[in-house]
């Protein structure tokens, strides 16, 4: 008996607290830091069966059909060369882009009571976070871009872009969950954080918790489907969604046994004439 599509789910996300003393927010690399979480049970609302209902513009993020032609996913090496260039050429056509630069990726699969988290041995994220703020977007142009293109590619709209994929099987273990960006206060809900590596400093935005914010996930998503998460426009009139609040959460409905999630994020800056 095939069980029916779940309308929700209610589950436990943890969200950014700001200092108390005021201080700019930090998170480095040794993952010291000098703000707190908080976690709340929040009703994340299931999209399967109104995919249609979440688009990049609309709310920030949306969801596509489309097989990778690269499955291994095994070696870096292997995935910048095959899946990187496929990926361009998807970006391009499910956004109208005309220039699509990768910057990273990140392969995330989970490992229960693992404690290293290093840059090859990641871990699905448990916090509520917007990848990066306007400063850090600008920035990356600058350091991805040949100097040469970046004033012209600054005059015209560009957006920072993850497109995320489950790799091997669907990824009912540990799913996405996506903040309707129209519910998002900019002004109260989120943090700038700056990111402190040992040679230079990134920024992100912590998402303090807010019951008016609308948070949503896709039960199931396969490895031949993909999300597009938005995480910055530089569109920035009111028009269009400018970035999604996300996290991974461990969905209490998920039955046991069920196989550990395994995924994969690429980063985009994604340019337009």
């Amino acid at each position: 008996m095939v069980s029916a599509t779940p309308l929700s789910t209610t589950a436990s996300l943890s969200f950014y607290v700001p200092p108390q003393d005021g201080a700019r927010a930090y998170q480095k690399t040794d993952a010291t830091r000098n703000f707190s979480l908080q976690a709340h049970e929040v009703e994340i609302k299931n999209l399967r069966g109104n995919e249609a209902a979440a688009t990049l513009d609309t709310v920030g993020y949306q969801l596509f059909n489309h097989p990778a032609k690269h499955t291994a996913f095994m070696s870096d090496a292997e995935i910048e060369k095959e899946y990187y260039p496929e990926s361009i050429e998807l970006i391009k056509c499910l956004t109208g882009a005309s220039r699509v630069v990768l910057f990273d990726h990140t392969i995330r699969r989970r490992r229960p009571g693992a404690l290293d988290d290093s840059p090859d041995r990641r871990q699905p994220v448990a916090m509520t976070h917007i990848d990066q703020t306007t400063a850090s977007s600008v920035a990356r142009v600058h350091r991805h871009l040949p100097a040469e293109d970046v004033p012209e590619l600054l005059k015209h709209r560009f957006q920072i872009i993850n497109l995320w994929r489950p790799i091997s099987h669907p990824a009912v273990d540990w799913p996405l969950a996506l903040c309707d960006f129209r519910s998002v206060d900019p002004t109260k809900d989120i943090l700038p954080v700056a990111v402190v590596y040992p040679d230079r400093e990134g920024e992100t935005f912590g998402v303090v918790y807010n019951p008016k914010q609308k948070w949503t996930y896709f039960s199931g998503v396969t490895p031949e489907e993909l999300i597009l998460i938005k995480c910055f426009d530089s569109l920035q009139d009111g028009s269009v969604a400018l970035y999604t609040p996300h996290t991974g959460f461990q969905d209490p409905a998920t039955p046991e046994g069920t196989p550990l999630r395994e995924s994969i994020e690429l980063r985009a800056l994604v340019f337009y004439d």
